[in-house]
């Protein structure tokens, strides 16, 4: 059987680039989050997915219910699969928060935050390795940090340590992952977060990696406001 696991649709906040850790706010998806839709109705078996799983927060929830179609299946709802928690920067630009992380690294909690990024992402590890407790095939609508690295793992170079920062995870695209290679790949990515192992992303030439938000957002975003600041070259990949 295989585990299919996906982004939600964008929303009115990935439009303007802020983060959103908090499932009781109404984010919601977005005209252009419905339509991007049709990406998953073209690659997903949905007449055969046995079991739908989505986070707490609303945009995940509506996109799996509006994959699914009536009649379908009960909806599971796993807090595991949750986005980060952002603490005191939640609704804030996201490139607020990509200073913050680039400065504090992926071990420590924001002020305010319950967890920080390397908790985060085992905590959402943990909800994906726990589908197998559920009949497949099984979609997963989640956030973009765990698309991300799962992505990542899979081209990943031979001993290269996970990075601080991801490229952006596209939107309702699923990444398949058989119930074979599924505890693995868990397990790998569970050892790179062991303390110590992670490093901050750099470019071939060593030095950081400095972008503005439109294209190249980190995929724990909603990504980075265009208007945020003058000089976002001075701020990390974001």
């Amino acid at each position: 059987m295989t585990t299919y696991v996906l982004r939600h649709g964008p929303t009115d906040y990935s439009r303007r680039y802020l983060v959103n850790g908090d499932p009781t706010k109404p984010v919601h998806l977005s005209e252009d989050g419905r339509r991007a839709l049709t990406k998953g109705w073209n690659s997903l078996p949905l007449h055969k997915v046995r079991t739908w799983t989505a986070s707490e927060f609303p945009r995940a929830q509506q996109t799996a219910n509006l994959l699914m179609g009536v009649p379908a299946p009960e909806l599971i709802i796993d807090p595991q699969l949750n986005e980060l928690d952002y603490g005191q920067f939640e609704g804030n630009p996201f490139l607020d928060y990509a200073a913050w992380l680039d400065g504090h690294g992926a071990d420590e909690r924001p002020p305010g935050s319950g967890e920080s990024q390397s908790e985060g992402i085992r905590r959402m590890l943990t909800g994906v390795l726990a589908a197998l407790d559920h009949p497949g095939p099984r979609v997963l609508v989640a956030h973009g940090l765990l698309v991300s690295v799962l992505l990542w793992q899979r081209v990943r170079t031979p001993g290269q340590a996970m990075p601080l920062f991801f490229p952006e995870a596209p939107y309702v695209e699923p990444v398949a992952i058989s119930d074979e290679e599924l505890p693995e790949v868990i397990g790998m990515l569970m050892k790179d977060l062991e303390p110590g192992v992670r490093v901050h992303a750099a470019d071939t030439s060593g030095e950081r990696i400095f972008r503005n938000g439109n294209g190249s957002a980190v995929a724990t975003v909603e990504s980075a406001s265009p208007s945020h600041s003058q000089d976002q070259k001075d701020l990390p990949h974001a």
